[in-house]
């Protein structure tokens, strides 16, 4: 495997300080993680970067290609109502094609547990954390750009659309290509399209009937699946393509308003206004989000946060599609887009996913030391 250039010492160390400094607790996870799950919670799209391992117990398990998820867990099965953790580890992640990435590198990084309403100050102070760790690795080219899952839900709220497309579209807001995939079948001005084949017949199954008929046809063929998904879950994710071949579509001046929401790349201050003009007058939720926006970017300015380096960029997304709020990146313009320093954001869904409390609060950020550090080019 590749693996990033060593980091000094030193360097390591103040990278590490500003997580140390609010008190956070020490933590490590195993190197393996259960595929299923992971696959489950992060989106199949990670699946190509995995290394798939056989874990002891025969069962299909990968190596851990973040904290994010086994430090969720930890902090569940602890039962406690709120949690600050420090990790500092390895994680493995497969090259993609034709590029020359690490495979293996260290992360820094800490998430944040609490309950009840979102603080937009908790999200301030993770962002402030990420922006002083990515700076102690000694580069002066740095910037931040800012983004938020959950006001994209917000506004396609605001458009009137059918239950189903609405909920379809908001699952699809972390998937680049799901969500072009939507805003082109507009385009085609096309009514119901049949998924076609097992995919339509197991449309008409309940899910314990679709299961039994994805096993038999297995057995038939002698085929024994591999890759960490069950019969039923297949059976899932084949009646929701199919369901979503014969769902409505967009009309043409929905995908245009989408279009221009996902267009918005400037500024926050300026990007906040852009975003308010969008909203129409149904968009109540989008103009209360809009709102908590302008407080988070005022607490920014008052603790010493460059606002004047930062964009705000409505189609920012990280690898794994478990975020729902905040999201954020720091940059370097050495480096480019493709390879930021540090990366987080809010992730409140994931704890109810995995079992945790409904009112479960959740957000984090990792930084990569060998990138941090000016004298490396990881």
């Amino acid at each position: 495997m590749r693996a990033e250039p060593r980091v000094p010492p030193e360097v390591l160390a103040a990278i590490r300080a500003p997580f140390l400094a609010v008190g956070a607790q020490s933590v490590d996870t195993p190197i393996l993680q259960p595929l299923g799950l992971l696959l489950e919670l992060a989106g199949e799209a990670l699946r190509s970067r995995l290394f798939v391992v056989q874990s002891q117990g025969g069962e299909e398990a990968c190596l851990r290609p973040d904290f994010t998820v086994p430090v969720a867990r930890m902090h569940l099965d602890q039962a406690s109502n709120s949690g600050l953790y420090l990790y500092e580890g390895t994680v493995f992640r497969a090259a993609p094609p034709m590029t020359e990435v690490a495979e293996e590198f260290p992360q820094i990084g800490l998430e944040r547990f609490d309950c009840g309403e979102v603080s937009p100050q908790a999200d301030v102070d993770v962002v402030s954390l990420a922006w002083h760790a990515a700076k102690a690795g000694g580069r002066s080219d740095l910037s931040i750009w800012l983004g938020d899952v959950g006001l994209f839900s917000a506004f396609i709220a605001g458009l009137d659309l059918a239950p189903a497309l609405a909920a379809r579209l908001t699952r699809a807001a972390s998937r680049p290509r799901l969500l072009q995939a939507e805003l082109a079948r507009a385009d085609e001005d096309v009514a119901i399209v049949s998924a076609g084949g097992l995919t339509d017949i197991l449309a008409t199954r309940s899910p314990a009937e679709a299961s039994r008929m994805l096993e038999d046809i297995w057995a038939l063929a002698g085929i024994d699946p591999v890759g960490g998904r069950s019969p039923g879950e297949i059976a899932q994710r084949l009646i929701r393509k199919a369901q979503a071949a014969a769902a409505p579509s967009l009309t043409l001046a929905q995908a245009d308003a989408i279009r221009a929401f996902l267009a918005v790349d400037a500024p926050p201050p300026l990007a906040l206004d852009r975003l308010s003009g969008l909203a129409g007058s149904g968009s109540t939720k989008l103009s209360a989000e809009i709102a908590a926006w302008r407080t988070r970017l005022a607490n920014m300015v008052s603790i010493g946060l460059p606002i004047d380096q930062a964009r705000f960029v409505t189609a920012l997304g990280h690898t794994f599609d478990y975020y729902d709020g905040l999201t954020f990146e720091v940059r370097s313009a050495e480096l480019g887009p493709d390879r930021p320093i540090a990366v987080g954001g809010r992730y409140d869904g994931l704890l109810g996913r995995l079992g945790g409390p409904g009112d479960g609060r959740a957000v984090g950020c990792m930084v990569r030391p060998g990138r941090a550090f000016w004298g490396t080019l990881a």
